[in-house]
């Protein structure tokens, strides 16, 4: 194993795009040293370490098949290898795209289970394990979807696999601190932050307008809430809408 890293270690699944990449910045300019984890996008998630190591010289890319669950204990391992510790785990990595009720497969529902809820789960096993063996604080958070409460049209295959996060998040929390006190297990539960390309204006200002705030959200609001959440140590077991008051919204 490597010298223990001087400063805090997060590490952010899906971490080169969106939501994931603004959680990675956020963290680097708070002073983590950085591992970030990348499949399809590992060119990303190069040059966004690049970027960040002219700030932070802590900075490692790290690929794992989230559907492969020695990989991702490889994945785990490898931080420690890299760092001697780990104080954040970020699950962002998941998959989403809409296909029409009709078009819904057994294999399909099960893509998204193994990469959104099973990955999760294993990340969760094996690094909150591995963080409850050490003598520090820490902390694992979840990305949810806020509207797995109120699900819309055309992603039937995608709404189980989020809404076993909340559930997943709870009992981590309950078997860790079982474990050691000082881990700690929270969701982030977006709403309107990154639209899809492909979605047409008005329904994207449809989505702003059923918000109380009435503007969408930035994926720099998620990582704010990430931040919250890692360096808040009264805080476990919480789903954290980051929705602008969607979820009670019209």
């Amino acid at each position: 194993m490597a010298t223990t890293c001087p400063q805090p270690v997060a590490l952010v699944t899906g971490g080169a795009l969106r939501v994931g990449r603004a959680i990675v910045k956020m963290f680097a300019q708070n002073g983590y040293a950085i591992a970030i984890h990348a499949n399809r996008s590992r060119a990303k998630a190069e040059q966004l370490a690049e970027q960040l190591t002219h700030q932070n010289p802590m900075v490692r890319v790290l690929s794992a098949d989230m559907r492969d669950e020695a990989s991702i204990r490889e994945m785990i391992d490898c931080v420690y290898n890299d760092f001697g510790r780990l104080d954040v785990l970020v699950n962002n990595a998941a998959i989403w795209s809409p296909l029409p009720l009709e078009e819904v497969t057994g294999e399909e529902v099960r893509k998204y289970f193994d990469i959104n809820t099973l990955g999760t789960f294993i990340t969760c096993q094996h690094a909150g394990l591995r963080m409850a063996a050490q003598d520090h604080g820490s902390v694992i958070i979840n990305i949810g979807d806020w509207s797995v409460a109120r699900p819309y049209p055309d992603y039937a295959a995608y709404f189980p696999s989020k809404g076993a996060i909340p559930t997943l998040t709870r009992m981590f929390a309950v078997e860790l601190s079982a474990r050691n006190p000082l881990v700690r297990v929270n969701a982030i539960l977006p709403g309107p932050v990154v639209f899809p390309p492909d979605l047409p204006v008005a329904a994207q200002q449809e989505a702003i307008e059923s918000t109380l705030v009435k503007h969408a959200g930035t994926p720099q609001n998620v990582a704010h809430a990430a931040l919250f959440l890692a360096e808040n140590d009264f805080v476990t077991g919480v789903c954290l809408p980051v929705d602008g008051g969607r979820t009670i919204g019209r």
